[in-house]
């Protein structure tokens, strides 16, 4: 549990509910989901054994005037200590 809580921390992530803007696009994303998983990374180099790390996954739903929440357009992302793809991707909007 530790490290889930490292993750949300250390990178920044929206709580449920919280409004993004995409960096490259301009558009206005709502986070609607966020769980706890597992990601696979590289094998290990010596053995070649299957390795995984936590991440948290967001689920992203597009907002557009006029569709219920839910309705439309929704992604979804994994992260992990190891990379800086929401402070390179996401904005939070407050």
């Amino acid at each position: 549990m530790k490290e889930y809580q490292q993750i949300i921390a250390e990178k920044g992530l929206p709580q449920v509910g919280d409004t993004v803007r995409s960096k490259k696009f301009g558009t206005l994303w709502r986070v609607m989901e966020k769980r706890e998983v597992w990601s696979n990374i590289d094998p290990d180099p010596q053995t070649g054994e299957p390795r995984m790390v936590p991440a948290i996954y967001l689920n992203y739903w597009k907002i557009q005037e006029g569709v219920p929440p839910g309705v439309g357009k929704m992604m979804g992302y994994l992260y992990t200590l190891y990379d800086n793809t929401f402070e390179a991707n996401w904005e939070i909007v407050h």
